[in-house]
């Protein structure tokens, strides 16, 4: 990309195949310089094949946000190859299993006793389409077969809505799967095993607890690597991530940030803490740019990770299985940052540039012009970050904006609206 990356928000680029838009009332403008790019490619599985690629790669200061990381999203790795014997009604093809066990108990580390416990609630998804395949993975919700993953590892990069779809298990069963519903706006997807029963559901912990420098364990299959297990430490929370290139292909995550490695295939995968509990969905990473000084079309991890909150994780999935879709808050807003620049990010605020008439901001007197500076105790510098901070919330939650107004500072009392009204 040369230039500004965003297009003018007066002239939409259009949306990329397979995206849903924000909720209507609730769009943002993304400020100069926020991390923003596009989905990894997935890689072609088993043959080789020409390596599809989408235009617009992130940038963040030197770095670009790689969201999604299917396996061989342009690294050049191989792919694990489907079985041709299928799965389904729960007879799948068993293979080789490299189930995390602890042989030393006594000098087992934190690491090793919180891998032991998730790994078998972590499975490896494969997705083949007319256009392609892929792979990532994926954390399971019930013992008959939910299985919680990422929208883009079930569309190939939004490239598809019909895709076939099989899951190994750890101990090495292949099963065939189908789509229960997907949620483009937080990148997430449930499918169901087909026949599937006995499974080790995941333990979801209270990603509200969690502290920046707690322990990190991600659990998943890059690069076609089943029950592979990295560490590190939660470097950041209520992090602002906007995914993809321009405006009209965004989805916003408030993310948990890790340093434990993340690669291609570790999308839809469990990043756990010390008790082996989930605490985040892994989603995104961050690369060198393509064209930096010194760097690679594409690179794997460089120690910035980025995972969706259990908790917001936990209720899209509820809602996904109960109803087959999902909601979210809004503000009823258009918001652009203020106080930014061409050359940074850094802002003064949210700027309201329309609110939407019977929506919660025209409810609680917002006008435009207004400049919203913190949700609740949470400082908002940009349009990204108030979107992360207000979606971050359920529909119905009440919340507490700063806003600037006319050289004035107020509190005003908010209770947010739903993607669904």
């Amino acid at each position: 990309m040369n230039g500004h990356p965003y297009p003018n928000p007066a002239q939409p680029t259009g949306a990329t195949p397979g995206w849903t838009p924000p909720p209507s009332g609730d769009s943002w403008y993304p400020p100069a310089g926020t991390a923003t790019g596009t989905l990894p490619p997935p890689a072609p599985a088993p043959a080789p094949a020409p390596e599809r690629r989408r235009a617009g790669r992130l940038r963040m200061g030197v770095a670009g946000l790689l969201a999604g990381a299917l396996v061989g999203g342009g690294a050049g790795a191989g792919v694990v190859a489907l079985t041709s014997g299928g799965g389904s009604g729960g007879s799948g093809t068993a293979a080789t299993a490299q189930s995390v066990v602890i042989t030393d108990p006594e000098n087992a580390t934190a690491v090793t006793a919180a891998a032991a416990k998730a790994s078998p609630s972590v499975v490896t998804v494969y997705v083949t389409s007319g256009s392609g395949s892929g792979s990532g993975s994926g954390v399971v919700l019930s013992d008959d077969g939910y299985v919680l993953t990422n929208n883009h590892v079930v569309t190939l990069d939004g490239s598809t809505g019909d895709a076939a779809i099989q899951v190994r298990t750890s101990d090495g069963t292949l099963y065939d799967a189908t789509v229960v519903g997907t949620d483009p706006t937080s990148d997430l997807a449930v499918i169901r095993l087909q026949g599937a029963g006995g499974l080790t559901a995941a333990t979801f912990a209270d990603s509200d607890d969690v502290q920046v420098g707690d322990l990190a364990v991600a659990i998943g299959a890059p690069l076609g690597l089943s029950d592979t297990v990295t560490d590190g430490i939660v470097s950041a929370t209520d992090r602002a991530v906007a995914t993809g290139s321009t405006r009209d292909d965004a989805t916003v995550i408030d993310a948990l940030q890790t340093d434990a490695a993340i690669n291609p295939g570790n999308s839809g995968g469990a990043l756990v803490d010390a008790s082996g509990e989930v605490i985040g969905i892994n989603t995104a990473i961050a690369s060198v740019a393509s064209g930096a000084p010194g760097s690679a079309s594409q690179s794997g991890s460089i120690g910035v990770g980025f995972a969706i909150p259990s908790n917001t994780a936990q209720r899209i999935a509820e809602e996904i299985i109960d109803t087959g879709s999902a909601t979210h808050a809004v503000l009823g807003v258009n918001a652009q940052t203020a106080g930014g620049t061409a050359s940074s990010e850094v802002g003064t605020g949210a700027q309201v540039v329309q609110v939407q008439p019977g929506g919660a901001a025209a409810e609680a007197g917002l006008q435009a012009g207004d400049v919203v500076t913190a949700v609740g105790d949470r400082a908002v510098t940009t349009s990204t970050e108030l979107t992360a901070a207000i979606r971050s919330s359920a529909p119905g939650t009440r919340v507490q904006l700063t806003v600037q107004r006319d050289g004035g500072t107020s509190t005003v009392e908010v209770t947010l609206g739903s993607s669904a009204d």
